[in-house]
């Protein structure tokens, strides 16, 4: 990806540099960091280069040069660090004693726009005072006091020095001249009005925008002649010099403080109505907005403002960066790294169907920089048209990372579904896909509408070895049998080695590791360990020296997320250099481990097969332990997948993939490595329940179709009508659409209606029932839906409320207790602690202690018991143990279920008890399930002790983080909300100030929302009711 290419030029954006010369003058203000100013609405007459403007204030000193600024290179004290095109900033004076320090531009824990505070200098109206006066002073002004006053106020102040014209790809910066220059040795007072706009706040800009519109026609000539005669065209490319912008001096003699009794009442007509407007603004119900704010947002909407125009024109022009502000580009070079697009990411962000807004699908293999085109677009969607942007997992405006999914089970029928739905409902709706692996696309070009661009682009040449024995092949396309001999491994086996090592593992990694990292994909998790201990076994001690203290430190930290508990596989493998990667890892752990493994602390990472779909974590050599992923053999876009890991853009010249097998899976190899992709095909009848049903039923619900033919019609534009000749072999499409509606409504979720249109025609139509409407809302499963009304009927016969047991059996997910499988002796030993109360929960559902007693001792049962209900009451003894000790490992160790399975299914749990407390609000016989499920989701959710509940609703805050929080004195949302950053880093362990920073940031903005609700809450209790009797209607004027 371009991020890692640390050798890329400066960025060049489509088109020349911008050469901007800028004149400076001298100012008295201290340690101001940046002023612009939104340009009131030009007059229908008035050039373009009024769009964008801003003021330059800089104080000059002698023999100050004209400075020259160009993007990329400028240094903090000559530009603006927003480096906004179309505007100039002044740069910071040098710093005050209480600023000293305070970095120039922002780094990863501040603010991404910049440190700008507000100021406070002298009266507003004072300045105002002095501007009148000094301008009824000056000799040339002695006619028109008012009329000059009047113009300086808003054609210098308020019109800006500088103007932007955009000719082509080349802007253009001009300033007005203001007077004749001075001389260089001598030092000059800034005139008041130059800064008047500085201390006026937003809320007061209305006014002087008022105020220039009701200016008298001979200021307004005067001001636009001067605007006019400061503006001009120039050649793209060329430079544009700017006047100096100088002071002129102030008149001292006695006689021009005299004032006529007009001007005095000018004066006062103009403070009075200066105070009447802040009174107001004053009393004004508006949100407090610190100056800071205020100034970011004008900037930054000013910026927007300027590549929405370019995004919207018909012009080839591609703006300051594809079509996005410069802030952009400067933040991906910041925190990215990435200077420069790849060519084929500048022609895929210029392609016309995507400048036309249309759908695309693109495909590059991986690790080509996909992600970034989709970070584009996505920015193009949100800054510029101001549109919403939907991201399906790490998909984006509609981009979609893993288009290929939409062939593999649920996850595709949901796709599918979704992006059918979409495409419908929206003809506006842009849809753009990218992956790595398509074969068949012809089918998903018809089925987005979309269009197709390719590129066998890879930042690192990636070389594909197989290893048979102890020799190495490469794979060779042009070879006859597909590989060519490359060479033997050259490494001492000792006897014990080869017994324990019989694939070379250790050879093959030792080439590689510290230096550079290596992933070893395994078949299944357990050999993932195996795996990892082995090759520790053998690798010498000097791999102990490697980052050491990094490493103690990450040992630590994993000890920290797991209550002090660590496993102890990699307690062994992690002073190596070495862990493994697999689902039964905790969320904690994998982030750690995935952390320490991207800083180089950790060089080998032993995973399965999900690691190469999910995570991005490449490495200099991957090595596939076998062809098979469990029991079933390799497919081709998995092969390409994990081997496509190898190689890291910036860091590698090239990356390296080992598959070992043996002799008899040679020929089955080979095959492998040369066929195409596989097709991707739809899922919508293949997932039943999850697919063609719940379609269905979400269409009538949705009501995007409700009759039997706009379902049909619905049906044909899927990817499944596009591939109905290939998937439909004994049915056609019709009846299809026909039986599952039928269904549906035989299931009670649907009821249909016959319309008679004519004689000869009838129309069937369909509307959705309670129990349907339930089902759609809670995103049931169709298959449990049913199964579901029934546990939640029989439960309000006789609700056990002593505990939580019974309520978290009633949450516990269904599909994931039919792949459960007890341990009848720890089952047994559950049974036996349960209290009376809890015990008659299991007795309610047909489990007996008797029973699960028979199971554990291996007798034989006559009784038939439902065996998905034992299963899933053996999955609610682990949440429920889990909700009473909040502990994984213990939990783990108690029911020897590995963590990382614990913590998917307290996840999945939270999430169905979110859907059953959805389904039971549309269902008024469930009233009393609704208080109750809407605590229990919380407990479920965070699964924590009541008092760090509050802590964990911030964002970033974790159990061991809020323990840590709890323990320092911060209990609750607001102690959080009014924390002091550099205080949190004092009193809580190992919290970096970015991390404090964020928490605040988040429990404020957590807080303002609870308290916006609430507000909300009183204005609608105090509001009278609109159909109030003997309400009298209010007069109104026709």
């Amino acid at each position: 990806m371009a991020s890692e290419r640390p050798e890329a030029p400066a960025m060049e954006e489509g088109g020349s540099r911008i050469r901007r010369r800028v004149s400076v003058r001298k100012r008295s203000r201290p340690s101001l960091g940046c002023a612009c100013v939104a340009p009131p609405a030009a007059e229908p007459g008035e050039e373009e280069e009024k769009d964008v403007v801003a003021e330059s204030r800089r104080r000059k000193t002698a023999g100050v040069q004209p400075a020259e600024v160009t993007p990329g290179d400028a240094s903090p004290r000559e530009a603006c660090p927003l480096n906004l095109p179309g505007w100039w900033c002044t740069p910071r004076p040098p710093a005050q004693p209480a600023d000293r320090g305070r970095p120039d531009h922002p780094n990863d824990s501040e603010d991404m726009f910049g440190d700008y505070d507000s100021f406070t200098e002298n009266s507003f109206l004072a300045q105002i005072d002095d501007l009148e006066q000094k301008c009824m002073q000056l000799p040339e002004h002695g006619k028109h006091a008012t009329e000059i006053a009047n113009e300086d106020i808003n054609s210098e102040s308020i019109k800006n020095k500088l103007s932007i014209t955009t000719v082509g790809n080349f802007t253009e910066l001009q300033t007005d001249k203001h007077a004749k220059n001075q001389s260089a040795q001598e030092d000059v007072a800034i005139e008041p009005e130059a800064d008047v706009l500085y201390d006026v706040p937003s809320s007061q800009v209305l006014y002087f925008e008022n105020l220039q519109n009701s200016s008298n026609d001979v200021g307004d000539k005067c001001a636009k002649g001067k605007d006019q005669k400061s503006l001009s065209h120039n050649v793209v490319n060329e430079e544009v010099s700017h006047n100096c912008i100088e002071q002129p001096q102030q008149n001292d003699e006695p006689s021009s403080k005299i004032r006529t009794s007009s001007d005095v009442n000018r004066r006062k007509s103009v403070k009075d109505y200066l105070k009447s407007a802040m009174t107001g603004n004053a009393k004004a119900q508006t949100p407090v907005i610190s100056r800071s704010k205020q100034l970011k947002e004008t900037l930054l909407s000013e910026e927007i403002n300027v590549a929405k125009k370019t995004i919207e024109s018909s012009s080839d022009d591609i703006g300051p960066f594809y079509s996005l502000p410069s802030r952009v580009r400067d933040l991906y070079a910041q925190f990215k790294g990435i200077e420069k697009l790849y060519e084929w990411q500048h022609a895929c962000l210029t392609l016309s169907s995507v400048q036309e807004r249309k759908n695309l699908i693109y495909s590059l293999p991986t690790s080509g920089g996909k992600t970034l085109v989709a970070e584009i677009l996505m920015l193009q969607e949100l800054l510029c048209r101001q549109k919403d942007v939907l991201m399906i997992l790490p998909y984006v405006a509609i981009v979609q990372e893993k288009l290929h999914m939409i062939g593999e089970g649920s996850r595709g029928a949901t796709l599918e579904m979704t992006l059918a739905k979409i495409l419908y409902t929206s003809k506006t709706t842009q849809v753009i896909g990218m992956s790595a692996t398509l074969n068949n696309v012809e089918d998903l070009k018809e089925f987005l509408q979309a269009e197709y661009y390719t590129n066998p682009f890879r930042p690192v040449e990636l070389k594909e070895y197989l290893k048979i024995n102890d020799s190495i092949y490469e794979v060779d396309s042009k070879a006859e049998s597909g590989m060519t001999f490359s060479r033997l491994l050259n490494y001492k086996y000792s006897d014990a080695l080869k017994k324990m090592d019989p694939d070379h593992l250790v050879a093959l990694v030792t080439e590689v590791i510290p230096n550079y990292s290596c992933l070893i994909f395994c078949p299944t998790k357990k050999n993932c360990e195996n795996v990892a201990q082995m090759i520790c076994k053998f690798l010498s001690k000097e791999y102990l020296k490697h980052k050491e203290k990094e490493k103690h430190e990450l040992i630590k930290n994993l000890k920290n997320t797991g209550g002090g508990s660590l496993c102890p596989v990699l307690q062994h493998t992690i002073p190596f250099g070495v862990a493994y990667h697999h689902s039964g890892l905790t969320g904690d752990e994998r982030k750690l481990l995935e952390e320490a493994y991207t800083a180089g602390v950790l060089c080998l990472f032993t995973c399965t097969s999900t690691l190469a779909a999910g995570v991005n974590l490449p490495a200099r050599r991957v090595i596939l332990r076998s062809p098979y992923v469990a029991t079933e053999f390799l497919k081709r876009h998995q092969y390409k997948q994990m081997v496509g890991r190898a190689g890291r853009a910036g860091i590698d010249t090239a990356g390296e993939s080992v598959l070992i097998l043996q002799e008899k899976d040679k020929q089955q190899v080979l095959e492998l490595i040369t066929r195409p992709l596989e097709n991707c095909y739809s899922q919508l009848v293949q997932e039943f329940t999850k697919g063609i049903q719940a379609l269905f039923l979400s269409l009538v619900g949705l009501k995007i179709a409700t009759s039997l033919g706009d379902i049909y019609h619905f049906m044909n534009d899927t990817l499944f009508g596009v591939q109905q000749k290939n998937l439909l072999k004994e049915k056609s499409l019709w009846e299809v659409t026909v039986e599952s509606l039928s269904y549906l409504t035989e299931k009670g979720l649907l009821q249909k209606d016959a319309v008679c249109k004519s004689e000869e025609e009838v129309q069937y139509n369909f509307h959705i029932t309670k129990l349907g409407r339930a089902s759609f809302k809670g995103t049931i499963d169709l298959a449990y839906c049913d199964i579901l009304y029934r546990d939640l009927k029989k439960g309000l016969e006789s609700l056990v409320l002593e505990s939580l047991f019974h309520l978290v059996y009633l949450t516990t997910p269904y599909e994931l207790a039919s792949q459960c499988k007890p341990d009848w002796m720890i089952y047994f030993r559950q049974l036996g602690q349960l209290s009376p109360a809890e015990q008659n929960v299991a007795s309610l559902l047909g489990v007996s202690e008797s029973f699960i007693g028979k199971k554990a001792s291996g007798q034989a049962i006559k009784k038939k018991v439902d065996k998905d209900i034992v299963s899933r009451l053996y999955l609610s003894f682990v949440l429920y143990t889990l909700l009473k000790e909040t502990n994984i490992w213990s939990v783990s160790e108690k029911f020897n279920m590995p963590r990382g399975y614990i913590q998917n299914l307290l996840t999945g749990a939270a999430s169905f008890s979110s859907c059953v407390l959805h389904f039971c609000e549309e269902l008024e016989e469930f009233w009393v399930y609704k208080a109750l499920l809407v605590e229990l989701t919380k407990k479920l959710t965070y699964c924590v002790k009541a008092e760090l509940i509050p802590l964990m609703e911030v964002t970033g805050v974790l159990e061991g983080r809020a323990k840590q929080l709890h323990s320092a004195g911060y209990k609750s949302l607001t102690h959080l909300a009014n924390a002091n950053p550099e205080v949190l880093i004092r009193t809580v362990d190992h919290l970096s100030r970015r991390q404090a920073k964020q928490i605040v940031s988040s429990a404020k903005m957590l807080l303002q929302e609870k308290a916006e609700a609430l507000q909300e809450e009183a204005e609608e209790l105090l509001r009278p009711p609109s159909d109030l009797p003997g309400a009298v209607a209010p007069n109104r004027k026709l």
